[in-house]
């Protein structure tokens, strides 16, 4: 998921929920365990384990003797059905034949890419060597964009059957419910933050019912410029929130700066997208309501996640008042720009 905003605050006052005590299913994936796991592929490790940046699953680089490291991700449990990661699975197994840059999974000699140890359910995956994306010139947006547009064009061809559907009530109405049944956001802000939620609801149900002609097809789901790697081009990594919704889902997080500045990267990505894949410019109109969306999601996620005891940690501003403050803004900013025209495009 993409960052939030961070806060400089102390932790808020005690009516804030607490962490866990030291129960969440994940206190018991020891280093042992997941060393263990990686061998039962048959790799010989060094014993050199490094965390990734994950909190939704716990992912290792793990290294190995003779040979690349290969990355580990074990699956939150009770979070995917088995049948569902496999769906991403094959999704991207799919990519990576059609000479895609996605990064697969490993299959076992037994044959599955999904295994379980010691209760964990978990993936191995080839290490892939990258930096972070600049994409400072038009040719790198315009090469991102063919992949995409290739990516897409897969992702039209059959439909998930087991992985979600990007919506207003699964992302927006019910991360409203579960922050409005908490305790997370202040008393003193609960009536402007929640009034403000009441508003955009609908307004977003309205839009996404206007919207009805447009293709829902398989997506990465969260294409940010954190998850693509560079190395003479990009590669696409961490599909474990791939689902099906509009292709501009997998594009408008790809834009940044004020809206002239989103306008161009725009058009330099649709140049190179538009070679392999149609694009709707009627999907635009969606891309203000995406980001409304995404900002409910993450708020909902973190309150979602708060019993794992690596979110306090690592989030603490998500239980202080400044946080929530700027949540308000920001969503109040997003009715203001819901009502403006969209970007646009011209083939």
């Amino acid at each position: 998921m993409v960052n939030g905003n961070r806060s400089e605050d102390s932790p808020a006052t005690s009516d804030a929920p607490s962490a866990a005590a030291s129960t969440h299913p994940y206190d018991r994936l020891t280093p042992e365990i997941i060393l263990d796991a990686a061998e039962t592929f048959g790799l010989r490790c060094t014993g050199a384990l490094l965390a990734l940046n994950s909190y939704e699953n716990r992912v290792y680089r793990i290294d190995v003797e003779d040979d690349e490291p290969v990355v580990a991700k074990f699956y939150r449990p009770g979070r995917w059905s088995d049948i569902a990661i496999l769906e991403e699975h094959a999704f991207t197994r799919m990519l990576a034949e059609h000479e895609i840059p996605a990064v697969a999974p490993i299959v076992h000699e037994s044959g599955q890419s999904l295994c379980e140890h010691e209760g964990f359910r978990f993936a191995l995956f080839p290490w892939a060597r990258g930096r972070a994306p600049e994409l400072n010139t038009v040719a790198d947006k315009q090469l991102l964009g063919r992949y995409m547009g290739r990516l897409h064009r897969l992702g039209r061809a059959a439909r998930f059957e087991h992985r979600p559907r990007l919506g207003v009530k699964e992302f927006g109405v019910q991360s409203v419910e579960l922050l409005r049944a908490s305790h997370f956001v202040p008393r003193e802000l609960r009536a402007s933050y929640f009034g403000t939620t009441d508003t955009l609801l609908p307004l977003l149900e309205e839009i996404f019912e206007q919207c009805t002609d447009i293709a829902w097809i398989r997506l990465h789901g969260d294409c940010h410029l954190g998850n693509v790697l560079w190395n003479e081009g990009p590669i696409l990594v961490d599909f474990d929130d791939s689902l099906a919704g509009p292709a501009v889902q997998d594009l408008w997080m790809l834009l940044s700066g004020e809206r002239e500045e989103m306008q161009a990267q725009l058009a330099d990505y649709l140049d190179g997208y538009t070679e392999f894949m149609d694009f709707d410019a009627a999907e635009l109109r969606l891309v203000e309501p995406l980001r409304t969306l995404r900002l409910l999601r993450y708020a909902g996620w973190l309150g979602a996640r708060w019993d794992d005891p690596a979110f306090p940690r690592t989030f603490p501003w998500f239980i202080t008042p400044r946080y929530w403050e700027e949540q308000i803004l920001a969503l109040k900013q997003q009715l203001a720009l819901l009502e403006e025209a969209p970007l646009t495009w011209s083939p």
